[in-house]
């Protein structure tokens, strides 16, 4: 067996599980449809008002109720059955789905009435990714494979933001936004399929001493006491604050700085993908044992410059390129956090912590939209962008920081074991 056959076997060693394959083949299908769905809200929110405020208010109402909801979702993950829960969520996003796709295809609609549904999806969202996101560790036969599997899934996400908003452009201008929705629901059959194919080990009912948030302050406690979890959880809600929101500014960069169309917006949002791509595979052909929090400080430092660098660029296919590269470093945040989390974390607390990761990630994101919505009117879109890149340099010295502490932490730690070895000899 050659050197680069077992790179590939070991790039996709998590297929040999047979429960996430299946997952895997119908999430890509579904995710394609979500990515052309938000290119879609995205392009039709700001053909209509022309306001980058809005874009960022879009972000906030499909995310905030996310943020409100999420350690419900943690708490229903930990004490239901994720398989129904996970099965009861998708078939309500299809719904949803479609509501819009009847919404935008009658052609009398407002914005507040994409908002409002944008709302409902954030909601059924919060209950969606613990038990999803938790699920994956039950679907994985060799629990070895994890880390794989996880940067295969963040693999999957982003090759769909490759083909879904480049399919969204073209679907825009050809057939028209209707058709955008209606694919997106459609897709969402895919998903529920490869579900109702699994064969998961039989639930076992589990007993609750605790009422909600008596869990919920378990949940909490166990994080401040995870110095570990903590902190990854920290930096994740840094970033979601301060630098993905940039996202919300790209259409600006499409109609405005570059002239384009919606083919424009959602080819710069699949060269975002590209790059995201490229770097959850890049992960998951990491070897097992890999640094992986030395991983996440150089992609935050990649992430970072990409936005810079993107920022002020003229020239269609430099800002490409260089948009690539923050694509690369923003898949990171996401993915290796959740590794970190998901390979550390007690099994009976999963849910709820996952839930915290949730809260981080959508609660943080919103808040970070309406926060660059309003400084881009005061000080500019492209000076508000290269801000956001800046924000991500210092985040990757405050988790350089932490990582020399940690350092010094396990060498005195090494240094009393050995003495200690010393005296008892």
């Amino acid at each position: 067996m050659t050197t680069e056959t077992i790179k590939k076997f070991r790039t996709f060693r998590a297929f040999k599980s047979r429960n996430y394959s299946l997952y895997f083949a119908g999430q890509s299908i579904s995710l394609i449809g979500t990515w052309m769905q938000k290119t879609a809200v995205s392009w039709v929110v700001y053909t209509l008002t022309h306001s980058t405020f809005m874009l960022g208010l879009t972000l906030f109402a499909s995310l905030f109720p996310s943020f409100l909801f999420s350690l419900i979702g943690g708490v229903v993950s930990d004490r239901y059955n994720r398989y129904q829960v996970l099965l009861t969520t998708q078939i309500a996003s299809l719904i949803q789905a479609l509501l819009l796709a009847i919404l935008i295809l009658f052609k009398h609609y407002a914005v507040w009435e994409i908002l409002g549904l944008s709302v409902v999806l954030g909601i059924i969202n919060a209950f969606d990714v613990p038990a999803r996101q938790s699920l994956v560790y039950e679907m994985v036969d060799d629990k070895d494979d994890l880390p794989n599997a996880l940067a295969l899934n963040s693999s999957m996400v982003n090759l769909s933001r490759i083909i879904g908003p480049g399919i969204a452009g073209i679907v825009l201008e050809k057939v028209g936004d209707g058709a955008c929705f209606l694919l997106n629901a459609l897709s969402f059959v895919a998903v529920i399929v490869s579900l109702l194919l699994m064969k998961l080990p039989a639930y076992v009912k589990k007993g609750h001493t605790k009422n909600v948030f008596g869990e919920l302050k378990e949940g909490w406690t166990y994080i401040k006491h995870t110095p570990s979890i903590s902190f990854v959880l920290i930096m994740l809600a840094l970033v979601s604050l301060m630098v993905l929101p940039f996202s919300t500014l790209i259409p600006y960069y499409a109609k405005d700085v570059f002239n384009g169309t919606a083919s424009t917006f959602g080819v710069i949002d699949s060269f975002i993908g590209l790059g995201a791509f490229s770097g959850a595979i890049f992960l998951a052909s990491l070897k097992t044992g890999t640094d992986l929090k030395k991983i996440l400080f150089i992609n935050t430092l990649v992430f970072g410059a990409g936005l810079i660098l993107f920022s002020h660029e003229h020239s269609y296919p430099l800002a490409l390129f260089f948009v690539t590269i923050a694509g690369f470093g923003m898949m990171s945040q996401i993915t290796v956090s959740n590794t970190l989390i998901q390979t550390t974390v007690a099994p009976e607390m999963r849910g709820r912590v996952i839930s915290f990761y949730a809260l981080a990630f959508f609660g943080m994101q919103p808040l970070g939209g309406l926060l660059v919505g309003s400084i881009s009117k005061w000080i500019g879109t492209t000076d508000t962008l290269m801000g956001e890149g800046v924000a991500a340099l210092l985040i990757a010295l405050l988790h350089w920081r932490y990582l020399q502490k940690e350092k010094l932490k396990k060498e005195h730690e090494l240094l009393i074991t050995e003495e200690h070895h010393l005296q008892t000899v």
